[in-house]
């Protein structure tokens, strides 16, 4: 699978994000590629799901086409978790 973590510059939270879902990837035995970018460069770029926040959440959804997973806390590992399990639960495989 591959997942985004998308911030507004696509440098700092991004990064602690993409950290949180490849924790949690492996810890659930997922193969995935995650790549951490900016709101512009998401736009443009294919994947399997979103990871961002609740701010960046619905402008991403009108602009991609996969599932847009809003995170409150990046380095949550539970929350980063819960949402990976409701995108398996809804078929995003």
């Amino acid at each position: 699978m591959k997942f985004l973590a998308v911030c507004g510059f696509g440098v700092g939270s991004s990064m602690v994000l993409k950290m949180s879902i490849e924790k949690v990837c492996q810890a659930k035995g997922l193969e995935c590629e995650v790549e951490n970018m900016d709101i512009s460069s998401a736009k443009g770029t294919d994947a399997d799901a979103v990871f961002t926040s609740f701010e960046l959440g619905e402008e991403l959804e009108e602009s991609v086409n996969c599932p847009v997973l809003p995170i409150k806390r990046y380095m949550d590992k539970e929350e980063v978790g819960k949402a990976i399990d409701k995108l398996l639960e809804s078929g995003g495989e």
